[in-house]
């Protein structure tokens, strides 16, 4: 193995993760930066070069006794051993995947290793995601692999990547950076080791943070060796353990943040406090796109502890020595604002724009491969159309915004919980009017996210900025659940139709998907069936909302459109709807493995109580094939009642057994809970529901009593598992319905069916 005479983490992201060839969607900043910078990598300059990051890495998370490698990691001379993780924690146990994969390769003590939040700084950019990223994304990732590593690594420190979402923090930073990492400090130990007992490297071993020379019993701890080997060249290419060497990878390890907020000592932005600190609240313009035309201040001046009346473009915050004062004052004013021209906008004017849209023909986008039109025209072809709709959706978070700021000689220090800390600074910057430079970001906990807390589409680091230049102390800004619902960035509304033929066989021969939302998803949505003609068509639709990334992003509308469409194929083809999805699927494929898995411990076939029906669906997304299948039936009142889910998972390696089960069933009630109740609706351009009782998530009571999980381990490449518990629960449930009922459902919600 070849050493690296100038160690640093941007190395190791020559070696990405196994990401597959199949191209897939990435944030859209990712691609251009990374065009801008292969035909002109050059122009960054010292300010994004690997020694600058290098150093600034170290100065700012080393101290006395302590011994940085790579950046992302340190070694104490107590032995403990940190990891500053790129990824923010908000529920989905990435810290601990992260530290399982590291220690793991670095044979360290598990009882002594530590993982910390990264600071928001461009040091920490994470150059391994960026690689695995535009690896995916071009469907070429060993050329990306190859690229000089210097070049991957200003790409991410200019653009500011710091991102958690994507399903990409085990699959990426972890597979492509943090095993990387210790399996190359590992080797750097064993030479300092060898040097200082004067013996071959290939007589020592590692274990539980020690290297041993078992031949004269001596050993010593990676604290005694910390100094010398973080002064060594670092391989940028170690060997990494198979899967039968693993130790950590694997098992089920509790999650170390579960104690922090068990006890309650974790801190989310919503609870943050400083000295002196005031706290406001918000409200923006109740169509979107409105602006603020007039306010009175004196009602709110006049409630006790109100402070400051702050109006901005396109809302008005109260300041106050606490929260519930701020809102009262709040709730004392009557702002008129402007409707930005959107008074005719509505969830049916919406739909039928979208329907007028698709029949004019004319898509922005097509992918697919053979010819549709001649297998729609073949003779003896049964035609199949279904149309089908989707609503908004919200993300639901269960902690609203909250950000605290506090501008103080010219800077701004901000704290609070979102996606893309470093991204955070540059946008809190821009509406501050100042250099990056000098803005701090603190990242914390996050109390959900579900691509909520993208910083590009997070109206409150404006407002917090702007609003903190106004006050002279801290000032938290708090969106009460009402704000947070209303001026959400939302799953799009989406609509699609589906056409499809089918031979004498009973085998699909042609397929098209004509859909309607803003962004097209065919970069995102894989096809996994194998049919002779297939068409994807985007029409691309602009509402005033601004739509966002939702758990999962397009593979839920999507996942709901081709499983409930391919089910429907399966009935006019007189055909069971499990059989009828296998014989489609490549022979000895993975996805039919997980197929015939979840079948199986299904009990497909078996007989059900009357009206009770099962329900089965199969998507991949994120590099993870799930199938999963819904045993369902119907109340009194016509809503739906989930009686049991299975879902079987190839998401090549799984990391943490016990995480990955949490994540897959936290998938399905999500997913559950946005097909059976949950749309955003707009009547005169707004948003018409407000909190809970109007935006109803699924209740406990509600949710399937039998969730079973399980994993199929395969050589794939390793896959995300946050997000691909999703989709596939919603075509699920309306098949089980239909298999119950005989009635499809083709626009969700479920309950908006039960009251038609």
């Amino acid at each position: 193995m070849a050493d690296n005479p100038n160690p640093n983490i941007e190395e190791f992201a020559a070696t990405p993760a196994e990401a597959p060839a199949k191209k897939k969607g990435v944030k859209r900043r990712i691609f251009l930066a990374g065009s801008a910078l292969l035909v002109g990598g050059g122009v960054f300059g010292l300010y994004w070069s690997d020694n600058s990051a290098r150093s600034r890495a170290k100065s700012l998370t080393t101290g006395e006794g302590e011994h940085n490698f790579l950046s992302w990691m340190k070694i104490a001379e107590d032995d403990t051993v940190t990891l500053f993780s790129p990824h923010i924690d908000f529920g989905q146990g990435t810290h601990t995947a992260l530290g399982q994969m590291l220690a793991d390769e670095l044979d360290a003590d598990w009882s002594k290793l530590k993982v910390v939040q990264a600071p928001s700084d461009i040091a920490f950019a994470n150059t391994a995601l960026v690689q695995s990223f535009l690896g995916e994304m071009s469907g070429y990732p060993g050329v990306i692999g190859a690229l000089p590593a210097a070049i991957v690594g200003m790409l991410s420190r200019s653009m500011n990547i710091q991102i958690t979402g994507g399903s990409s923090a085990v699959r990426f930073t972890g597979q492509g950076g943090m095993r990387v990492i210790g399996a190359a400090v590992r080797l750097a130990l064993i030479e300092e080791a060898a040097n200082r007992l004067d013996v071959s490297a290939s007589e020592l071993t590692t274990a539980d943070s020690k290297v041993t020379h078992a031949a004269s019993g001596r050993s010593l701890r990676y604290g005694e060796l910390a100094a010398g080997a973080a002064g060594r060249s670092l391989s940028s290419a170690p060997t990494l353990k198979s899967r039968k060497d693993y130790k950590l990878i694997g098992k089920p390890v509790v999650r170390l943040d579960i104690p922090s907020k068990v006890d309650g000592s974790a801190v989310y932005g919503i609870d943050f406090t400083l000295p002196d600190m005031r706290v406001a609240t918000i409200a923006a313009a109740p169509v979107r796109g409105g602006k603020l035309q007039s306010v009175d201040e004196a009602p709110a001046m006049a409630v006790p502890g109100v402070e400051k009346v702050v109006k901005l473009d396109d809302a008005v915050v109260v300041v106050a020595k606490g929260y519930w004062q701020a809102l009262k004052g709040l709730n004392a004013l009557a702002p008129t604002f402007t409707n930005g021209g959107h008074s005719a906008m509505s969830t049916p004017a919406i739909y039928t724009a979208q329907d007028k849209l698709r029949e004019a023909g004319k898509p922005d986008n097509t992918a697919g491969e053979g010819d549709v039109d001649a297998g729609f025209k073949a003779a003896g072809a049964k035609r199949v159309s279904a149309d089908f709709r989707v609503p908004f959706l919200h993300h639901a978070m269960m902690e609203p915004f909250a950000l605290t700021a506090h501008f103080k000689d010219g800077k701004l220090e901000m704290w609070g919980g979102l996606q893309d800390p470093i991204s955070t600074r540059a946008r809190a910057a821009k509406a501050a009017g100042l250099d990056m430079g000098d803005v701090i970001f603190n990242p914390m906990i996050m109390g959900g996210g579900f691509g909520r807390r993208f910083p590009d589409v997070v109206e409150i680091i404006d407002q917090v900025a702007l609003v903190a230049k106004q006050v002279p102390y801290p000032v938290k800004l708090v969106w009460s659940r009402e704000e947070e619902v209303r001026h959400g960035t939302y799953r799009p509304q989406s609509s699609a139709r589906l056409e499809a033929t089918l031979d004498a066989e009973g085998r699909i021969t042609a397929w098209r998907n004509d859909y309607v939302q803003r962004d097209n998803a065919e970069g995102e949505v894989g096809f996994i069936y194998a049919i002779p003609a297939t068409s994807r068509r985007h029409f691309a639709y602009t509402s005033n909302q601004i739509d966002g990334p939702w758990r999962s992003v397009n593979s839920t509308q999507h996942g709901f459109y081709n499983e409930s469409f391919i089910d429907e194929l399966a009935h006019a083809a007189g055909e069971d709807p499990y059989r009828f999805r296998r014989k489609h699927l490549p022979d000895g494929s993975r996805h039919q493995k997980v197929l015939d898995e979840v079948a199986q411990r299904s009990g497909w076939g078996t007989p059900l109580p009357e009206a009770t029906g099962r329900g089965i669906a199969i998507v991949e997304s994120f590099g993870t094939i799930v199938a999963e299948v819904i045993e369902a039936t119907v109340n009194a009142d016509g809503s739906p009642k989930v009686l049991k889910a299975w879902a079987v998972v190839d998401c090549g390696t799984t990391v943490n057994p016990l995480n990955a089960e949490a994540q897959i069933a936290g998938g399905i009630i999500m997913g559950l809970s946005a097909t059976i109740g949950e749309a955003i609706t707009l009547d005169k351009g707004a948003v018409t529901q407000s909190n809970f009782g109007d935006y109803p998530v699924l209740k406990l009571a509600d949710a399937p009593p039998v969730i079973d999980v399980h994993f199929i381990e395969s050589d794939a490449a390793m896959g995300g598992i946050g997000e691909p518990g999703v989709p596939p629960a919603s075509a699920a449930l309306a098949n089980a319905l239909f298999a119950a009922t005989g009635k499809r459902i083709r626009t969700l919600p479920l309950l908006t069916q039960a009251k038609a």
